[in-house]
């Protein structure tokens, strides 16, 4: 395959013209860029959570990577295309033997990546609020689990989570970093147990969807000032049908994994706001520490790589360090704390609350938001109502008290 992917960095290869070529290598695939179109080909390997060995299952999963991708950047991910001929002279598309598949893309300024962003100190709140409002949207319109599905179901959501401890165990060489893993795994099958009513009434209740599973910043870029989301997973379906509250808490943990906690509480209060669900705070620790233990395990596996450098490998070493101390973090007891504001209409409780949330890793649920939602109205909508009428009778109120007191 290494062959191949040299024989690739010919212009001569591509139906089209090239202005540079330059080939990006991850753990699971090759991405060769051209300058106007990327092709994405992946690796004939089997890592335990995905089986890439035949030709045909690359074939299936470019096209599952497709189809998923199109639903968030359908002007990104353009078509599955053949690679014909032979290792030694392939070319993009023809009618010769085909000898591998690759995803063509749109190839974007990877300069505009997120944690490329982040990593310059350009990640502004707004571009936080956008990803929110953005993800929200995307949650709303993704396919939803039925009620009793093996997708989605509490045995499927420990499974993966019993297979990423097995997969940390088995990369792990130093003999020090065992004691952490083992009691992050107790402490991940104890609370597994205990929240197995809670994640079977969240798929009941419809929040076990066809997510990206994924999502951190290294797949979301900014074009044109938009946030844009891409790379969703497409070969493990397990992984892709979750509780969207685990798709929020990856991107929660890489916030806090690259030193903003405020943006992290930010971003989570605003997807709260945007999409009313704050019943999922109950199963979010659980999550935020099996996502932290997946990227441990990604770290792991990128120190491991062959032909890694000794630079390459102390670096996934350390990020491997950071993301078990951020698990062992988000398994911790917090003390409990509530804190209420009141006052007329713009004397600033927004404005406050929102320092505070951000300071404090708090959550916070404004009244206003949930009467209008209690109503069938947008957070942002006018309702139009009089003073005591409409939304706020007295009736009006009092329900929604109740209902901020069940929160």
């Amino acid at each position: 395959m290494a062959n191949l992917i040299d024989a690739l960095r010919s212009p001569r290869c591509y139906p089209h013209a090239v202005t540079h070529l330059h080939v990006v290598e991850t753990h699971i695939s090759w991405v060769v860029l051209t300058g106007r179109y990327a092709y994405k080909i992946k690796k004939p390997v089997n890592l335990g959570f995905l089986d890439f060995r035949t030709l045909e299952a690359r074939r299936f999963y470019c096209e599952e990577e497709l189809r998923l991708n199109r639903r968030l950047t359908s002007d990104l991910y353009l078509e599955v295309v053949a690679i014909t001929g032979s290792i030694e002279h392939p070319s993009i598309g023809g009618h010769d033997q085909i000898i591998e598949y690759a995803v063509k893309m749109r190839q974007f300024d990877e300069g505009g990546l997120l944690d490329r962003v982040q990593a310059r100190g350009g990640l502004l709140a707004a571009h936080v609020d956008d990803l929110a409002r953005t993800l929200a949207a995307f949650h709303r319109s993704c396919r939803r689990a039925p009620s009793g599905a093996r997708l989605g179901s509490p045995e499927s959501v420990l499974m993966p989570m019993h297979q990423n401890f097995v997969q940390v165990s088995q990369l792990i060489s130093a003999p020090g970093d065992r004691a952490p893993v083992e009691r992050l795994r107790q402490w991940s099958d104890s609370m597994g147990g205990a929240l197995q009513k809670a994640f079977a009434e969240r798929q009941k209740d419809g929040y076990v969807r066809e997510c990206h599973g994924d999502l951190h910043l290294g797949n979301v870029f900014l074009e044109n000032g938009t946030v844009r989301i891409f790379d969703c997973i497409e070969f493990d379906a397990n992984l892709r049908w979750i509780d969207v509250m685990s798709e929020v808490a990856f991107l929660v943990m890489d916030l806090r994994h690259r030193d903003h906690p405020e943006l992290a509480c930010r971003f989570l209060n605003a997807y709260l706001e945007f999409t009313g669900d704050y019943s999922g705070l109950v199963v979010l620790p659980f999550y935020l520490t099996y996502r932290a233990m997946v990227r441990a395990k990604i770290a792991l596996i990128r120190s491991a790589q062959p032909d890694a450098r000794v630079h390459e490998i102390r670096a996934a070493r350390k990020e491997y360090a950071r993301y078990v101390s951020l698990a062992e973090e988000f398994s911790g007891n917090r003390p409990l704390w509530l804190a209420l504001t009141h006052g007329y209409s713009g004397s600033g409780k927004s404005h406050f609350s929102q320092q505070l949330l951000e300071r404090c890793n708090a959550i916070r649920i404004r009244s206003d938001t949930e009467r209008k939602r209690d109503h069938g109205l947008e957070r942002g909508a006018f309702s139009r109502s009089p003073v005591g009428g409409g939304l706020y009778t007295e009736a009006a109120t009092h329900r929604n008290y109740e209902r901020l007191a069940r929160l």
